[in-house]
């Protein structure tokens, strides 16, 4: 343990590096708990904290990774001891406190969930920050009063991490998944994790975005937002709820008070970077239970850390499909 191997960025006012070097753990920041990573995990604002103007690492040298499985080594923290299996995601990891491409890290206790039972380590990582927020989506859904029975649930963004899981969660729940993407190679994908319909980005993102368009669907995951948030949110039915948690598709959303107040639509921020941690163990305990997606290895495929720097750029031109785990150890 005295010397270990990480995935380092590092920025110079000449240069930018990502690769894999040798730590202590005296590189490693303040925490109460020490674990050895067994699984990582490669997520969109990893591949931003991988560039030189992705404006997510506050400073360097650093290293990245926003979720991590693994075993404690020591603890600090009553709730938490040697030999626990735990997960740790979001918070500052990954992006002002070390990450989870490291084979240690150093993470403070109010950060870290016990693995619950049902999952194992790789499996958590194959969730992870992703599958939070598809849980946490449809979890709000269902508060909100969704349904299978109240109709069709659509997904936008159904090939990435976040659309993945949530088709998949979606269609064990036994809903009618309608699945949007913009990769025509993708459908078979779709439909063997549980999509029963599939729709274009173009048959959702409508060129034209009307106030009111025709009632589609009783709920919507939306993890890419802009344009694509208001035209589903302009064909969702009465009472129904979008749950959003991206914005591949811009910032800005074009729509109206219509879909508000004259449909009673509900539109559900989710967040799951500081999501409390009552709800959050919740979630997990979901996830390893009623919202274990059934196909959750075929949607998953596993690198190693030496194989990380691609994936990282990868995932920021669209080309990972699924989850991408990182074995650490």
């Amino acid at each position: 343990m005295n010397e270990f191997r990480a995935l380092v960025v590092n920025k110079t006012e000449t240069d930018f590096t990502v690769n894999v070097q040798t730590l202590s753990l005296d590189d490693l920041p303040e925490g109460d708990v020490v674990i050895q990573v067994a699984y990582s995990s490669v997520n969109y604002k990893d591949g931003l904290a991988s560039i030189p103007n992705g404006k997510i690492v506050k400073t360097y040298p650093f290293v990245p990774g926003i979720d991590l499985a693994g075993v404690v080594v020591s603890s600090k923290d009553p709730r938490f001891r040697e030999g626990d299996e735990v997960i740790a995601t979001s918070y500052e990891i990954g992006v002002s406190h070390f990450g989870g491409y490291s084979e240690y890290a150093r993470i403070p206790g109010e950060w870290i969930v016990p693995l619950p039972k049902g999952l194992t380590l790789k499996e958590a990582m194959a969730l992870g920050t992703a599958g939070l927020t598809a849980a946490l989506s449809i979890h709000r859904l269902e508060e909100n009063g969704l349904s299978p029975e109240k109709g069709s649930v659509l997904v936008t963004g159904a090939t990435g991490g976040v659309g993945s899981l949530a088709v998949a969660m979606l269609a064990k729940r036994g809903y009618h998944v309608v699945a949007s993407t913009g990769k025509e190679t993708e459908h078979d994908y779709l439909r063997t994790i549980g999509a029963q319909e599939i729709l274009s980005r173009n048959d959702v993102c409508l060129d034209q975005i009307r106030p009111l368009d025709k009632q589609l669907w009783a709920g919507a995951v939306d993890p890419v937002g802009g344009r694509t948030l208001a035209t589903v949110l302009s064909r969702i039915q009465y009472g129904g709820s979008v749950a959003v948690s991206g914005l591949t598709g811009g910032t800005d959303v074009p729509t109206t008070v219509f879909p508000f107040i004259l449909r009673g639509v509900n539109l559900l921020g989710i967040d799951s970077v500081y999501c409390p941690m009552e709800l959050r163990r919740t979630i997990w305990e979901r996830m390893a239970n009623d919202l274990k997606p059934a196909q959750l290895a075929f949607i998953t495929q596993e690198i190693t850390l030496d194989e990380l720097p691609e994936a990282l750029s990868r995932i920021l031109k669209g080309q990972l499909r699924g989850r991408t785990v990182v074995k650490i150890v």
